[in-house]
């Protein structure tokens, strides 16, 4: 079992589980029974980006098992270490694509808010592992700044909420934002770009059900499970709020070595997903970010996995195998 600390009552319940995530990959080990393969963990990976893991999250891995996919997305390894060549810190050209503090807007009618550089977990594939948070982040002068730039441009009919993780606000926080964001006419559409409901489903509270329930556009929420075994009752009965709340679920995952390169675990995720009311949505190759390399499936092998996918699910059910390329108007099929 996972030890979990008493939850004091003067704080929501999901800050406190916040709060009470492991902080320490050795103590993770430890607790999974693999201290043996303790020499494997990279201490100045863990210090560039840090370690982080619910404990809920942490107790649906195998014990005994290093080869667990959900452990093997979060333990810092040394292979972290290498500089891979074709590998940068800015992967899908972020930076470049900076509208103002904290926007960042590729595509056409639609714009990326980094509401936050906060995660209730670091994922060691992430693209924004080296991104500048505390320079580029839109609560930055209340948002003011962000908000500007969007409502000034007649063409932006969706925001993206993402970061980090927007649900790792406190809601009264979103909802200042959102308050924020109807001053712009030409919305849409709202999007939120989140991993909260699969590695702390607990975030998904009555306050947040009321304040997306409460907004004037259509929401769609897209999560982030790579692994039919992220996928537990807990996560199920979040993602039956959100459902319930009136949003729309999608699920994006990465294509990761060790994790998600099987047809069986593919489907498997695919099949749960639905179980639980969500449409998969893109199958990301992997980011050519520094620290991920050992994550990489071969192009060719992605396309053959997706082709069996094609083959053995129906179309609803599998997802676009797409990558981000940096400067392209929008993500590409793989094939």
């Amino acid at each position: 079992m996972i030890p979990v600390k008493p939850l004091p009552a003067q704080i929501p319940k999901w800050q406190q589980l916040w709060r009470d995530s492991l902080r320490d990959p050795l103590e993770l080990l430890e607790i999974l029974g693999l201290t043996a393969f303790s020499d494997r963990i990279s201490v100045k990976s863990g210090d560039a980006f840090a370690f982080r893991v619910p404990r809920g999250f942490a107790a649906k891995m195998r014990h005994g098992d290093i080869h667990d996919p959900l452990l093997r997305q979060v333990l810092p390894l040394t292979e972290e270490e290498s500089l891979t060549p074709g590998y940068s810190i800015d992967a899908v050209g972020d930076l470049t694509a900076r509208g103002a503090t904290g926007v960042l807007h590729k595509y056409r009618g639609r714009a990326l808010l980094v509401a936050t550089g906060s995660c209730a977990i670091n994922c060691r594939y992430c693209f924004r592992r080296h991104f500048p948070y505390a320079e580029e982040t839109a609560a930055a002068g209340q948002w003011q700044e962000a908000i500007d730039y969007l409502r000034n441009d007649a063409s932006i009919h969706e925001v993206i909420l993402s970061g980090g993780d927007p649900l790792s606000l406190a809601t009264p926080k979103l909802a200042q934002l959102t308050d924020a964001l109807k001053t712009m006419p030409q919305l849409k559409r709202l999007r939120l770009h989140t991993r909260l409901p699969v590695v702390l489903p607990e975030r998904i509270d009555a306050g947040l059900l009321e304040w997306l329930s409460g907004l004037p556009w259509p929401v769609t929420v897209v999560i982030h499970a790579n692994h039919g075994n992220e996928l537990g009752p807990d996560v199920g009965d979040a993602l039956q709020r959100l459902r319930q709340a009136g949003t729309t679920l999608l699920n994006q995952s990465v294509l990761l070595a060790g994790v998600n390169d099987d047809l069986a675990v593919l489907c498997r995720l695919s099949e749960s997903l639905h179980a639980m009311g969500v449409l998969p949505y893109y199958l990301h190759q992997l980011d050519r970010v520094q620290g991920a390399a050992h994550f990489s499936v071969p192009q060719e092998r992605a396309i053959a996995l997706h082709r069996e996918l094609m083959a053995a699910l129906p179309g609803y059910l599998v997802p676009k195998l797409v990558r981000e390329t940096a400067g392209e108007p929008n993500k590409s099929p793989l094939y």
